[in-house]
């Protein structure tokens, strides 16, 4: 169960994203407001010996780091600056409320990516719209454009398209390498893992065969000693002999006088 101060949370969080898919003036205040206390419920939440897990703060944390880049992001000068900080940001991914189809940061996002395209092309043909939004007149001026500002606006569109197929192909390259980068760790796996196989039993042969030649060396040894306690006995066996015929002789034989 989520405890009180995350109920309040999640419902300011949501509020927050409520007022962030609006259309606020240069004098809106609330949404720097309600953003700035959830940094302040986010870190008690974090010290809250009821905290929940940490893959939903982490959740959390990157749905308040969108809501303050897309503060920071309005606060730009120029609607090109405006567009390209918007495309560093991270939407939430998980819905804040469960009756979202669609998480509600995922919406801002693209509605404030819409907003800046919209001011960039009206920067272009000079024409920015006022904060009641575009009228059936304001279309039909705009069709009524002179040529050049109409070809303007197409080259506009243009850019703004191969810049799209651009980064599209980067994120499919991006795909393609950290598969084949994936298909290469595997691979590199598996020949070192047979690898190590091939080393594991090498040193078990090795260390079998050197047990026969231990086995084997004491054998000598024992065979050596055999054949040295043979030739020593014969030895003494043909001293003996000797000794005993050289007495025998002399016996036989005496001196001659």
């Amino acid at each position: 169960m989520a405890s009180r101060l995350e109920i309040n949370f999640i419902r300011l969080l949501s509020r927050c994203e409520f007022v962030a898919s609006e259309k606020r003036g240069e004098a809106e205040w609330r949404l720097e407001k309600y953003v700035a206390a959830l940094e302040d419920m986010l870190v008690a939440l974090r010290k809250s010996p009821s905290k929940p897990t940490q893959e939903v703060l982490t959740e959390y944390t990157r749905k308040v780091d969108f809501l303050k880049g897309l503060l920071e992001a309005e606060k730009l000068p120029s609607p090109t600056e405006k567009a390209l900080a918007n495309q560093f940001l991270a939407p939430g991914r998980t819905p804040t409320i469960a009756n979202e189809r669609m998480p509600a940061s995922k919406t801002v996002h693209i509605q404030s990516k819409a907003r800046c395209t919209g001011e960039m092309r009206d920067e272009l043909l000079g024409t920015r719209l006022s904060g009641k939004g575009t009228t059936d007149g304001d279309l039909r001026n705009r069709r009524c454009l002179p040529l050049d500002e109409r070809q303007s606006a197409a080259e506009l569109d243009a850019v703004l398209q191969h810049h799209h197929n651009l980064q599209e192909k980067l994120a499919e390259d991006m795909l393609n390498l950290a598969r084949n980068l994936k298909n290469n760790t595997l691979a590199a796996q598996n020949i070192i893992k047979q690898d190590n196989q091939t080393l594991s039993q090498s040193m078990r042969q090795a260390d079998l065969n050197f047990e026969k030649l231990k086995t084997e060396s004491e054998r000598l040894e024992q065979h050596s000693k055999k054949s040295v306690n043979w030739l020593l006995w014969l030895m003494l066996i043909l001293v003996s002999f000797t000794f005993i015929s050289m007495i025998l002789f002399i016996r036989i034989f005496p001196r001659l006088r």
